[in-house]
Formats: structure tokens, sequence, C-alpha cells
């Protein structure tokens, strides 16, 4: 096993950035760094130096002996001056000691396989580390703190005992077993299943919480959407003209809503197209707001409603907003008015966007399931579960138990975890 190193805080000009090690090489190249080792498991002040004895920096560094580290290796930490040059001659020096730089999301990868956490924690690990919002973070940590393996383990534990039993009452169909064995199981067996489904159905918004929500803004050219965007995110992140078809392709800029992340894409306006252009603009524009979670059709006060705006309205619930309302009354009356330009109706419409986000991506002080592996699985295992429930016979039953527990072990990485790992990890940050 190779000894990794990777720069744990952002590139660039910096008070401090910390270097990580982790590997069998890792006291030695701390005793060649150091010449004096740190003791472990306590911040030492050491000078680092090179090979030939010059001075790398002045450091704090910390040594984790293996197995209780975070990788469950050797590892160490180099808090050290935040100088880009440093950094460089410092991991200079550790690949002349024999160490390599980190792939992404090699360290916490170590970790799952040698036991420090499973995959589970893993994904709670790369949403903490990419959340944008407190309800991000607050879902991730419940994640990385191994609430879901808690829970995986316990209806781990609770379906093997149903299996057992089970199987003894196969086993030993003839011999005079105890009574409540099989008369406890069917109940255990519908309270299990009972559990799983109200568990999917109660994190049925983690997924929202943690991808966060798109929003499209679609209407004719002209229609105020450029504007729209611009007056909602505080920004002037699309360019705003009076000539129609500015906008080609799709411009994004990100906001919060009700402490979810969100995305808001302004569109090409939906008109008859001029050019294969302005063609495919449109098209983006319709494909963007077929998946998006919220659509804000934006119709202008000056000029009456269009075709196009009026057939996607026909197609797919939208909210309805009524732009320039400075200059002339709300083209539908059930539209939000609103101005760009003098800044009314923006809180409403806010209020209103806010309140959809919260439908969308209802959030629970104990949601786990936040991606859809997490649910593919849980759904997967019920489904087990209601053919064991259903099973017209015994050994059908101890078959459908078997399978439900294979699938249950997917969620926690017991069962198929290289299937994942590589698509995992790739999501990661070097250094993390």
């Amino acid at each position: 096993m190779d000894t990794i190193f990777a720069l744990a805080t952002a590139p660039g000009r910096a008070a401090i950035a910390v270097l990580r090690l982790s590997g069998p090489a890792t006291s030695a190249i701390l005793s060649a760094l150091c010449r004096r080792p740190p003791t472990p498991r306590r911040a030492s002040l050491r000078r680092l130096r090179d090979a030939a004895g010059a001075v790398l920096d002045e450091a704090l560094v910390l040594h984790f002996p293996g197995p209780a580290s975070y990788t469950g290796e050797d590892s160490a930490e180099l808090h050290l001056h935040g100088s880009p040059a440093v950094v460089e001659t410092v991991g200079a020096a550790l690949v002349a000691l024999g160490a390599r730089p980190a792939e992404p999301g090699e360290f916490t990868r170590r970790a799952v396989l040698n036991g420090r956490m499973d995959l589970t924690a893993a994904e709670g690990v790369i949403d903490l580390v990419e959340a944008e919002t407190a309800a991000q973070a607050a879902q991730a940590l419940r994640l990385a703190g191994g609430g879901l393996h808690t829970l995986a383990e316990d209806w781990a534990a609770r379906l093997t005992t149903l299996l057992a039993r089970q199987e003894a009452l196969i086993e030993f169909e003839d011999e005079d077993l105890p009574a409540p064995l099989e008369s406890a199981l069917s109940p255990d067996l519908t309270r299990l299943a009972a559990e799983l489904a109200t568990r999917l159905a109660e994190d049925a918004g983690a997924e929202r919480v943690r991808t966060g929500l798109d929003i499209a803004i679609l209407g004719a050219p002209n229609a105020g959407k450029s504007s729209l965007l611009n007056a909602l995110t505080g920004r002037e992140a699309a360019i705003v003209s009076a000539r129609a078809g500015t906008t080609r392709d799709i411009v994004e800029a990100r906001l919060v809503l009700a402490g979810l992340p969100a995305t808001l894409a302004d569109t090409a306006g939906l008109r008859e197209a001029g050019d294969e252009i302005e063609a495919e603009g449109v098209r983006r524009a319709l494909h963007r707001g077929e998946g998006a979670d919220i659509v804000l059709a934006v119709l202008p006060c000056d000029a009456p409603p269009d075709e196009p705006t009026l057939a996607l309205l026909s197609r797919r619930p939208c909210l309805l907003v009524a732009s320039k309302t400075d200059l002339g009354p709300p083209p539908l009356p059930d539209a939000i008015p609103v101005s760009a330009h003098t800044g009314a109706g923006l809180h409403t419409l806010r209020a209103r966007l806010e309140a959809e986000a919260a439908a969308l991506a209802p959030r629970s002080a104990a949601a786990l399931l936040t991606r859809p592996r997490h649910r593919a699985i849980l759904t997967d295992t019920l489904r087990w579960l209601r053919e064991a429930e259903a099973a017209p016979l015994p050994e059908l039953r101890a078959d459908a138990l078997r399978e439900a527990l294979r699938a249950l072990g997917r969620l926690t990485g017991k069962v198929g975890a290289e299937d994942i790992l590589d698509r995992l990890f790739a999501e990661f940050c070097i250094g993390k």
C-alpha cells in the first residue's frame, strides 16, 4: 500500500495550509522531515527539512498512528505556512521520501476499506464538504455520523433473527419448537416492512435537500425573464436588452430558498425561431422546463398573452408571473405581479417560491435517505419483505428473507461495495 499525501485546505495563498499523509511509511517520513518525531496525537512544533538538511518550513505536526485514525492507517497532518511556495517544496520533499499525491477521495476510500466507516458515512462526508446551506449540512452530518448505518444495522439484525426463526421452523419441522417462535414471526415481519415503508415516505424530501431545486424561467422574448433572474438573485447574472432573442443559451444563477439551494435558469424566448441557433435555444428552454422542479411562466404586462407561453401552461403546472407591472395591468388574474425595475412584488414572489420549495422538499429532523441509491435499495428490500409476507410456503418465505437481507447489505457496503466505490469516490475532492 502506497503512502499518500494531499493538501486538505484550499489551494492558493492563506495563513495556514494543511497537508495530510496516510500510509505505512508515514512514521518514517515524519522522522526524516522532523529529525525528532512528534509525540503521537499531540501537536508539536517542528522544523521540516529536506534530504540535504535545508529548512523547508516551521510547522505544527500531528501524528495519528493507525488503526485509530481517519483512514485506519498511520496518518499525519503538517500545518504549514500557507504560501504556494512552501506547499510546493514540502510536497516535493514528500515525493522524494516515497509518498505520492492522493487521488480524489482516496483518504475516505481507505477509511471505508479499513472499516473506519461504511459507504453511507462516506456519502455523508462528501455531502458535508459540498453543503451550501445549513439544512444540507445538518442532513449530511446525520449521515456522516452513522445515522443510516445504525438504522441499517438494526434492520439487518432483525432480518437475521426472522430468517433464523424461519430456517429453524423448516429444519426442525417435526420437533416440538416453542410456540412463540412461529406466532411472532409474521407480526415481526409486518412491523419491519411497515417501518421501512414509513422511512421511505418520511424521507421523500431528503434527496432534494441534498441536490437543491431547479427553477426554470420561461416566456416570450422580451417578457422580462433576464431582468427577473437578476432581481431575484440580486446581481447582474444575465444580459438584459430590449432586443428580442438576446438570451440564446441557458443562463444559471444560484440562490437560497427556505434554507434550500436552488438553481434559477433564464432561458431563450419561446417563439417561432428565426434561425437554427435560436431554434436550438428554444428547444433547450422547453427541455429545461420539462425537467424543472418549478417553472416560472413570465407574461409581460405590456403585451397580450403569447401563444407559446399559454401552450406551456396547458402542458404542465407553472407559477404565473406578470412582469413589468409598472407598464400595465397583469394579463391574467392569477399571475403574481412584479416589476424588476421598481422591485414591486418581488417579496411576494420570493415568499411564494419559498413555500413551493418547502412543499417540494419537506425537511425531517431525522431524514437519512439522501441519495437515489438509498431509496432504490430500501425499496428493493421492502419488495422482498412483502414477498416474504405473502409467501405460500415456508421455503419461499426463507428465500425472500435471504434476498431482503442481501439487498439491505448493499446499503452499507457489506454486499456489492466494489460496484459503487469508483463512482462514489470520483465525486470527492483531493485531500478528503
